[in-house]
């Protein structure tokens, strides 16, 4: 899927890289937590989220809003206000699951599809942006959290996270 001839380069090339990329990182971070202690990813630390779950269960939400968004459907606002962490395992799943689903959902759509204004009217904000921005937001919101779980873990003793990095993700395809 990575393109390298600077001939082939477009927008949609790079967020689909980009969503790629995500994916990528995503399923190498859940990878790595699933050889930890399953009772860990629920200790409490001082973050945000207070622990690894939950914060894996936001951005989880979080993908799942903005893919509808692209995808021209209603978005389910009822995931912010669930009350019952997702069990561990199943978390996991899902988070690998969607970020493919969000990846294989940008690999469809080309440069004139990820112009496409977007109009977002909720209670909370009102946003009207390209789908390419809307998607930018998320892997963006991705990567940040992934780096806040990275520093979560160094605070409860799990000191040998994998790279995630994007450049890495681009030497390694």
């Amino acid at each position: 899927m990575i393109q390298t001839s600077k001939q082939t380069r477009t927008l949609a090339t790079l967020v689909k890289d980009y969503a790629a990329y995500n994916a990528w990182a995503n399923k190498t971070l859940i990878n790595w937590l699933r050889t930890k202690p399953e009772e860990l990813m629920d200790a409490s630390v001082a973050s945000s989220f207070h622990s690894i779950n939950k914060t894996l269960q936001h951005y989880l939400e979080a993908q799942q809003y903005w893919l509808a968004i692209i995808k021209d459907e209603a978005p389910e606002l009822s995931t912010y206000q669930r009350t019952a962490p997702i069990p561990t395992a199943a978390l996991f799943d899902l988070v690998v699951e969607q970020s493919a689903a969000f990846s294989d959902f940008v690999a469809t759509l080309n440069d004139e599809d990820l112009q496409e204004s977007v109009l977002i009217v909720t209670e909370y904000f009102q946003s009207n942006r390209d789908k390419f921005e809307y998607i930018q937001h998320v892997m963006n919101h991705s990567t940040y959290h992934r780096g806040q779980i990275v520093t979560m873990g160094r605070h409860i003793g799990l000191t040998d996270a994998p790279m995630t990095d994007y450049n890495f993700f681009l030497l390694m395809a």
